[in-house]
């Protein structure tokens, strides 16, 4: 978690450090060939150079970010869970419980999707 540490003890809230944490090393250990880095000051996983998921820090929620492709995709379980949502993020406020099923959906569907994939960002 060395990389992701300066970015998360940035978080001032404790509730919201802790919980951005504890999604960071699910992700970690659930996907360990994925690439940890910090890219316009936010963490995110990467699969040969391609982009899979990334994340953001708001008072309000925990923004994800799967790509448009993908939201698309699983928009479906996203309304199960109750989450709100645009083209480009999914918001989970701090007071929801996370639904890692659908984190889980979302960095499987685009490392399939993406496997041969050479940009950062699909075209």
């Amino acid at each position: 978690m060395d990389v992701f540490a300066e970015f998360l003890a940035r978080i001032d809230d404790p509730f919201h450090r802790e919980r951005t944490e504890k999604i960071l090393v699910w992700i970690t250990e659930k996907y360990p060939n994925l690439k940890k880095e910090i890219k316009w000051n936010q963490p995110m996983f990467t699969d040969h150079g391609t982009y899979i998921i990334g994340f953001s820090v708001s008072k309000k929620h925990l923004a994800v970010a799967p790509e448009s492709v993908t939201i698309t995709h699983v928009e479906d379980d996203i309304v199960k869970a109750g989450y709100e949502y645009t083209k480009e993020i999914i918001r989970i406020p701090w007071k929801s419980p996370v639904d890692y099923t659908l984190l889980e959906k979302m960095i499987d569907f685009n490392i399939k999707d993406k496997a041969n994939c050479t940009t950062l960002w699909r075209k």
